[in-house]
This record gives C-alpha cells, sequence and structure tokens, in this order.
C-alpha cells in the first residue's frame, strides 16, 4: 500500500431546530469535526463529535506520526499514536480525536484494498436494528407525538426519551410515548446521569410498572457501584457505556449493567470498538452502539453481541448535510451502503452540502 501522504481535518456546526435537553445538559448545536487521511489516490474519513479542539489535536499531535506510516498496520499506527498523546492527555478530547482517525484508517485500508469495510471487518449481518432516539425533556407533548411519528413511519419498534428533569412530567411522557406507539413498541428512558443512586432506584420501580425496558444512565456512569445497586433493584435492563474511551474503562462498567454501550467516536473508533464487544462477549454481555449511526452501521455488522444501534434525531438530522451516502433506515433496520458490492470503504465522503455549517 502507498504510505499516507496527507491528513486534513474539517470543523462543523449544525445548530437544532431549537434548544434541547436532557437531565442535566441543555444545548443549540452539535459540531462534528472531520479528518480525511489519504494515500496515493484515496482518502479515507472519520469524524467525531465534541470540540473544535479535536482538530488542533489531530493537526499538531496526530498528523505528524500518521504522515509516511503505512495505512495498512492501523493496530501499530493506533498504539503509537496513543503512546505520542500521553503527555497531554488521553482521555476526552484526544480519545475524540484517536477515534475520527481510526475510523479514517479502517475507511483508507478498506478503498485500497477495494472491498467494502463491513467485508474487511467481518461480517456477520446485514441490517441492524434501530431505535428511535430522541425525546428531550423540553419538547412539549405535540413535539413528542411527533418524533414518535417518526420512528413509528421508519419501523422503529423500540423508542427511547430523556429523563431525569421532573419525575412526574417524565412518568407522564413515557406513559404518552406509550399510548401513542402502542403495546407493540418497546420504551427506554436515558437519565444521563441525573439521579443519585436511591433516587433511581425509586424511579426504576416507576418505570418497571410502567413497562420500560432500559434504564440509561441512570446515575452517572463514574459511580460504578451506583450503577450496579440501581441494576440489582430494577426489572429494566441497566446500560451504560457511553463515554468509555479506553478498554480500561470498558472493562470498569461490564459488571455493573446488563448492557455495555460503545460510541466509535468516543472509544477508539472501530478498533476500540471491537475490543469493547470482545471484552463484553468474554463476560456474555451484548452491547448497542451510542449515536453517530451512520458510522456504526458498519461496525455492528461485524459485532455478533450487537443488541441495536441508536438512531439518535440530532445525528440522524445532520449526517446527511455532513456527508453522501449515509446510510438510511427502513422497517426499523439500517444496511451499511459497504454491505454487497456497493461502494468501497464505508461508502461515505464529505458533502458539499456540509460547507455551509464549516467553521
Amino acid at each position: 500500500m502507498p504510505p499516507i501522504d496527507s491528513v486534513t481535518t474539517g470543523t462543523y456546526r449544525f445548530p437544532t431546530p431549537q434548544p434541547e435537553a436532557d437531565g442535566t445538559l441543555t444545548w443549540d448545536s452539535t459540531v462534528a469535526v472531520t479528518v480525511t487521511v489519504g494515500a496515493g489516490y484515496e482518502r479515507g474519513l472519520g469524524w467525531t463529535y465534541g470540540s473544535p479542539a479535536v482538530a488542533t489535536v489531530v493537526n499538531e499531535h496526530l498528523r505528524p506520526l500518521l504522515l509516511d506510516s503505512s495505512p495498512a498496520d492501523i493496530t501499530d499506527l493506533g498504539h503509537r499514536l496513543r503512546r505520542a498523546c500521553r503527555n497531554i492527555g488521553v482521555p476526552g478530547v484526544t480519545t475524540y480525536a484517536l477515534s475520527a482517525v481510526d475510523i479514517a484508517l479502517w475507511d483508507l485500508k478498506a478503498r485500497l484494498l477495494q472491498v467494502p469495510l463491513p467485508e474487511l471487518l467481518g461480517r456477520v449481518r446485514d441490517a441492524t436494528v434501530v431505535y428511535g432516539s430522541g425525546g428531550f425533556v423540553n419538547l412539549t407533548d405535540d413535539q413528542l407525538a411527533g418524533q414518535a411519528a417518526i420512528w413509528a413511519a421508519a419501523g422503529c419498534t423500540m423508542v427511547k426519551i430523556k429523563i431525569g428533569a421532573d419525575a412526574d412530567r417524565d412518568l407522564a411522557r413515557v406513559a404518552q410515548i406509550g399510548t401513542l406507539l402502542g403495546d407493540s413498541t418497546r420504551i427506554m428512558v436515558d437519565a444521563n446521569g441525573a439521579y443519585s443512586p436511591a433516587a433511581a432506584r425509586r424511579m426504576g420501580s416507576e418505570l418497571d410498572r410502567l413497562g420500560v425496558i432500559w434504564f440509561e444512565e441512570p446515575v452517572t456512569s463514574d459511580d460504578v457501584e451506583g450503577l450496579r445497586a440501581v441494576r440489582d433493584a430494577v426489572r429494566c435492563d441497566v446500560a451504560a457505556g457511553e463515554y468509555v474511551n479506553t478498554e480500561s474503562d470498558a472493562a470498569r462498567l461490564i459488571d455493573a449493567v446488563d448492557c455495555l454501550q460503545l460510541d466509535v467516536t468516543r472509544c477508539g473508533g472501530y478498533s476500540g470498538f471491537l475490543c469493547g464487544a470482545a471484552l463484553a462477549a468474554a463476560v456474555h454481555r451484548d452491547v448497542s452502539a451510542h449515536c453517530a449511526p451512520a458510522l456504526h452501521a458498519v461496525v455492528a455488522a461485524a459485532v455478533p453481541r450487537l443488541r441495536h444501534i441508536e438512531w439518535f434525531v440530532d445525528h440522524a438530522r445532520l449526517e446527511p448535510l455532513l456527508v453522501d451516502g449515509a446510510p438510511t433506515v427502513a422497517d426499523g433496520r439500517m444496511l451499511p451502503r459497504g454491505a454487497d458490492a456497493g461502494p468501497y470503504g464505508h461508502g461515505m465522503t464529505l458533502s458539499e452540502r456540509s460547507g455551509s455549517y464549516r467553521m
């Protein structure tokens, strides 16, 4: 393979239709940072969601090591990149940068080999189940109903809403979703770490009464013992892991949750996702892909014990603006573009539309 000869970044801000909120945070835009890695006649694309500082890490700390390296040696290159970041701190922004680079390297390698990326990773399924996700705590009842209608039209049989702001209203919103979508749709909730362990157990009891199947981050994911206490007290599955940056983070959480969440834009890209999924499988746990559905469609096709992909409304809206070739949802499932004899790599390229959102 030709050596890597170019590394470029781009930073894009996508406003939300209105301010959005979960149990602990409010936001009005999403920032995407892209990394494009070139070798010879091909280019590989990766991205992450986070601070514009990600681009600085790539340009100042990762780019010098990437240039003239072989795109075939992703594992070795990943280790060398991580070691080079020791003195600036690896968790957080640095890992987001490493994740975007890893995704770009896998895309580049598959394109150079002229194979779809699911085939290179080792496909075990064609399409992956998605669940509709959004339901922000500041939505009106009509707005929540509008999101529910989109999920129903896409064939989603599971949906997730945010909770953690007001217990009585949150429970009423859970009941509203159940009424809107009927018994054939399973309900999931995400507290984004808003509760203490005791409050989470009390809320969990009410969620069990309403038939909720998934209680995400009932307490902060830093509180492993708190997660374990909630898991042991409720019937619904307890999940966490969206902030996993390293395999050590994943190993620390596995025994405290029923399903481990992983996010390729935060956990070290496709390499980190596969590592986390292997750790979970070793102790008979499933994994679930957190947000970034277009990127997860590829790796989800290669993980045996994967439950579903989060079809998050913010990312589902912005990814078709950021890239051409983003996979779509039909019958509640997402099929990556490289799942058959289609495009090489993950099948996505930067869109001209993204220029309107560049920072």
